[in-house]
């Protein structure tokens, strides 16, 4: 049985090095994906998301596993950008973002459908129908395993900022992270992300 495993088969792109900046050519990657907007800390539907991505990303493993394909569920991740400036790590009130978690590309969007829809009547989630299937092809970008609270990410921001300019690139797309820890069961000073920025030639 193929079994997509991201820990072993994607690992350049989600177990980055920790102690420096390094470049990465992110190809087209399959997603469940749902927009919204606000303060993440504070907005009643950052968990309600979190909750229906994570329960078709499970309904789809079942039903490709039954095909004779497996995959390992991947990690939330998140899209952060502000319309009209430069992203901002403090204002986050003003924050648009996209949770979204990586899937196979067996993932068909009418198998898509049909788990949503099979979702929907087992757990009647209202947040699922706003779900989507969607191909997003990040390219060239600058990413780096950061250690630590969410909250104190600003500095290895700039810092990344810095080392993409100093390389001869800007900014070119939306500010990406992934999330390899669990904040419910992790001390803040332990959590694992990915801080990955899209970028292009000056």
């Amino acid at each position: 049985m193929a079994k997509l495993d991201w820990k072993k088969d994607l690992k350049h792109l989600y177990l980055p090095k920790a102690k420096e900046f390094t470049l990465v050519d992110v190809p087209p990657m399959r997603f469940l994906m749902v927009d919204s907007h606000g303060d993440p800390n504070t907005s009643p539907e950052f968990q309600e998301v979190m909750g229906a991505l994570y329960t078709i990303a499970y309904t789809l493993k079942f039903a490709l596993k039954a095909q004779g394909s497996d995959f390992a569920v991947a990690p939330p991740e998140g899209l952060w950008w502000m319309e009209g400036a430069t992203f901002d790590p403090t204002a986050k009130s003003e924050w648009d973002w996209t949770l979204m978690i990586m899937v196979p590309d067996a993932v068909t969007p009418e198998l898509f459908e049909q788990m949503r829809a099979e979702a929907q009547r087992k757990k009647g989630l209202p947040m699922l129908a706003r779900v989507r299937l969607e191909t997003y092809h990040e390219g060239l970008s600058a990413q780096i395993l950061y250690f630590g609270p969410y909250a104190d990410e600003g500095p290895t921001i700039t810092a990344m900022h810095r080392f993409i300019a100093e390389q001869g690139y800007v900014l070119n797309g939306k500010h990406h992270e992934i999330y390899l820890g669990d904040v419910r069961r992790t001390a803040p000073e332990k959590l694992k992300t990915v801080i990955r920025q899209p970028i292009r030639k000056a």
